[in-house]
């Protein structure tokens, strides 16, 4: 294995197939360059076993030094919003995550996402009649046209933001969502300012409209985050602003990549696809099997050790940075029967892809939902759908990897 392996994973121009080199990665389960880099964690059970382990930080205030990491990756200090409860450990973390959890899901709201799917189904019909009434089949671009103004859509109901507002946010969006990505090349000052700046606007932009809620509340998810009084107590502002932050980004972000990941990898399995569009309840092994299959969050670049660990007779020292990289542990062939085979059939799908643990995908219900409704849609509606491109051009993102466009072209759209 070369020491530049890392590199060559954040490398665009292996975007399109990083699974070769994870397939590479996996022939040392614990990967480090032996240069102060990064710990990189590939294989399934050691992946799994570190998501549950509370001796794993994913505060960056716990590592050792910002010049860890031979990428260039380095914390960023006088952000004007605290970290979300992503990035916090216990108790901190939980009791956050609990108090979000209240407007959100079971107990206290256990009919929350549920009561949500007659309002998607409205929005995924809503879009595929958008299509049909430009008369342009021959070019559809999948994630402009659909797979990113729907969830998009979902989460600004859900959250209480205005949908019109989408064009001021979403340059904030891809702004965050790029820092996440480790850049060899990029100076350490600059790729952190643009995500601070962008941090800085959103938290401002989201005080207006959590200022709004508190004068009158409604009954989406800001009001109630801003508004409530539980066993936790209540929120401070900046932690309603950091919290509302990572909803809007990650409501949307990663369930887009699902999306057009599922498209991508169904057109490319046209037999899957047919039974698809025939039985729709098919959707949901088929989007459990996407989660192993193509995931929509790769790598998360950002845990440290907060005390000395053994992992695969490999000894990391506290405070070492470390990579755990989910989509090379979903294709760990220790762990899955021939895993670069797409297979909904497989009966036992105990994947990665929405993370596993205290950290594990917050919004996954809302995200399984609005998937298996997208792609069950697509599948019924679209008449002989093909790929224009394959290889379809990617984001830059390495960490959320998806399709930037998904060109297709069908013969009609069904009713």
């Amino acid at each position: 294995m070369t020491q530049d392996i890392l590199r060559e994973i954040i490398d665009y121009s292996n975007r399109a197939d990083p699974y070769p080199l994870y397939e590479e990665l996996r022939k040392t389960p614990v990967f480090h360059n032996g240069n102060g880099g990064p710990y990189v964690v590939s294989t399934y059970y050691e992946i799994q076993s570190l998501l549950h382990d509370p001796r794993i930080s994913s505060d960056a205030r716990n590592l050792k030094a910002a010049g860890d990491d031979p990428l260039g990756r380095s914390e960023e200090e006088g952000t004007t919003l605290p970290p979300s409860f992503l990035k916090l450990d216990p108790p901190d973390h939980d009791r956050l995550r609990r108090m979000t959890n209240r407007p959100f899901g079971p107990p206290h709201s256990p009919h929350r996402v549920h009561d949500m799917l007659g309002e998607l189904g409205g929005l995924v019909s809503g879009l595929i009649e958008g299509i049909a009434t430009t008369g342009n089949l021959d070019r559809i671009d999948l994630v402009d046209q659909f797979a990113y103004p729907f969830p998009v859509s979902v989460i600004c109901r859900l959250l209480g933001v205005p949908r019109e507002d989408e064009p001021r946010f979403h340059v904030w969006a891809e702004t965050l969502a790029a820092s996440l990505d480790p850049d060899p090349d990029a100076d350490p000052a600059q790729h952190g300012k643009g995500a601070v700046d962008a941090r800085m606007e959103l938290g401002m932009y989201l005080a207006g409209l959590v200022e709004e809620r508190r004068k009158d509340p409604g009954d989406d998810m800001l009001s109630q985050l801003a508004t409530a009084d539980g066993p936790d107590g209540s929120m401070t502002t900046m932690e309603v602003l950091s919290t509302s932050a990572l909803l809007l980004i990650a409501g949307h972000e990663t369930t887009v990549n699902l999306i057009t990941n599922g498209m991508l990898t169904l057109l490319r399995h046209p037999e899957v696809l047919q039974r698809l569009r025939e039985d729709p309840s098919l959707s949901v092994p088929i989007v459990e099997e996407l989660l192993r299959y193509e995931p929509p969050v790769q790598l998360l670049p950002q845990r440290s050790t907060l005390s000395e660990i053994e992992v695969a007779g490999v000894t990391l020292p506290k405070g070492a940075s470390l990579w755990l990289v989910l989509a090379s542990g979903n294709r760990d062939p220790k762990r899955f029967e021939n895993p670069d085979r797409f297979d909904p059939d497989r009966r036992d799908i105990q994947h990665l892809g929405l993370g596993s643990g205290i950290h594990s995908c917050f919004g996954a219900p809302l995200a399984r939902q609005e998937a298996q409704l997208a792609l069950s849609e697509l599948a019924r509606r679209l008449e002989n759908p093909r790929l224009l491109e394959d290889p379809p051009p990617y984001r830059k993102n390495a960490v959320l990897r998806g399709p930037r466009h998904l060109p297709v072209a069908c013969d009609a759209i069904r009713p």
